[in-house]
This record gives C-alpha cells, structure tokens and sequence, in this order.
C-alpha cells in the first residue's frame, strides 16, 4: 500500500488537529459512484469520518452506505493520503470496493442542504473533474484541497495496472 502527502500552502508548521477518514472507489461498467453536492457543486469519492472504535475498513463500508445507498465489499486499501492544511492533518484511507447490494442512504442534515446525492459518472469524466483543482484556488481553498486528494487518489489507482486491469 502507498502513502502520499500533500502539503497545503496555508499549513502550520506543527499540526494541532487530526482527522482521520475513509473513502471508496466503486467502479462498474467503466462509470464511478460517486457523491454529488448539487447546491455546492462539489463531486467527490464517497466517504467520511473516521468513528470511535471502527476500522477503516468498516468505516468505508458504513460512509458510502449512509451517502450513496450502495452496500460494498472493499476489496483492497490500495493508498493513505495525508493532507496538511493550517493546524489539520487529515488521513485518508482509500479503498477499491465492489458493491454487492442496495441499501438506505442515511444523510446527515448538513448533508441534505448540500443536495447529496449518488451519482454514476464515466471514470474519465470525473478525472477530468477533479484535475482542474488548481482553477478552484483563488476563490475555494476548500474545494481545490477536496478536488486535489480525489485527484491524486485516482491517479494512484490508475497507475497501478493490475487494479486497473482488474476493475475497470
């Protein structure tokens, strides 16, 4: 398993905070689940926070439920992302997952206000997405940061050829 760091510009020299999450990577028929906020206008991996006394593991298949609906089976945690933005270290588990059933999205109220909902895009047009983050730097620190770690998520799962070969 790889692990990668992103440093952000606005980053402290020491970190005070961490946050530690899980996202997945569904993919089937060439298209990826993913999590669209329709008022944000924001396109991300399914994913989310870390619960006390959950693996990462778990939490993967607990978030892209409770986002998309979709039941999966992660298959393999293929990178660990560390981003660093003011006093924050955020840890990101990616994992390569199957979905193996239907079940009940459960939003959170914030969530709901940001028009959450599944989506399944062609796996190209949602590089093309998230490889613009630099566009997004001037105005939404925020979104360049998310759309940069999807970014590199993709580009690591990519550049393995045997995953790629196997779930694409």
């Amino acid at each position: 398993m790889k692990e990668m760091s992103i440093f952000g510009a606005n980053r402290f020299d020491t970190h005070s905070k961490t946050r530690v999450g899980c996202r997945g990577i569904v993919i089937e028929n060439g298209k990826i689940l993913v999590s669209r906020e329709e008022v944000s206008d924001y396109w991300m991996l399914p994913g989310g926070g870390l619960e006390k006394d959950e693996t990462p593991k778990e939490c993967c298949i607990r978030e892209v439920l409770e986002e998309t609906g979709y039941i999966v089976e992660p298959i393999k945690e293929f990178l660990i992302l560390y981003e660093y933005y003011e006093e924050y270290q955020y840890i990101s588990h990616f994992f390569i997952c199957k979905a193996v059933g239907k079940g009940e999205q459960k939003l959170t109220d914030a969530e709901k206000t940001r028009g959450l909902i599944p989506k399944w895009i062609g796996v190209n047009d949602f590089i093309d997405i998230v490889s613009k983050h630099q566009d997004h730097a001037p105005a939404n620190e925020e979104k360049r940061g998310a759309y940069l770690r999807e970014y590199t998520a993709m580009m690591q799962f990519l550049e393995n050829e045997r995953l790629h070969s196997l779930y694409i």
